[in-house]
């Protein structure tokens, strides 16, 4: 299987984006993040999603990256239905920037001794939203897809969010938060 066959087995959500230029883009991104890390696409499906709720975390990275690409567009869908013209979603730039939204986290991880996904000392420095934002473009992704990349976690607290962004936030975050406080 070629690089690009990979990815598109990985995420075949990409197929959603309606855009092929934006479309082809968003798999280059994933290319480019995917041949500077030192993790495959093998081991984005058996690595925990987070590194914050502990090593016994069943869920995969992208077990839970294709929720948010899913929870994102069902949503996204859904406000399309509901409010129309009055407050219209961007489907290719939601669904691109859900699918972009961690592949920061690629240069993010590293790989311990015992194969365990831990924090490198880029990522200390550089978290997956940054990271993740320059990847997308010098992939040359447009500016309203990299606001997704950039305010999708805590640092987009500080910035005023379109319509989209709030959308992937939210699904990036409703599927985070109970895990990492469930009471049980």
């Amino acid at each position: 299987m070629n690089q690009k066959q990979d990815i598109y087995h990985l995420w075949p959500e990409l197929n959603w984006i309606q855009d092929d230029d934006l479309q082809k883009k968003t798999a280059k991104t994933w290319e480019l993040a995917l041949e500077r890390s030192v993790l495959t696409s093998e081991d984005l499906n058996s690595i925990p999603f987070t590194l914050l709720c502990g090593p016994d975390l069943k869920v995969s990275f992208m077990d839970h990256k294709r929720a948010v690409v899913h929870i994102a567009r069902d949503s996204g869908n859904k406000m399309n239905e509901f409010f129309k013209e009055e407050l219209p979603v961007n489907m290719d730039v939601l669904i691109a920037g859900a699918i972009l939204a961690d592949v920061g986290k690629l240069l993010e991880y590293v790989l311990d001794e015992k194969g365990n996904a831990v924090q490198g000392k880029y990522g200390k420095y550089l978290r997956h939203p940054f990271s993740g934002v320059s990847l997308a473009e010098e992939c040359g992704i447009p500016a309203d897809v990299c606001h997704i990349i950039a305010t999708h976690a805590g640092e987009g607290d500080m910035v005023k969010r379109t319509t989209e962004a709030y959308v992937v936030h939210h699904a990036d975050f409703m599927t985070f938060l109970p895990f990492k406080s469930r009471l049980v």
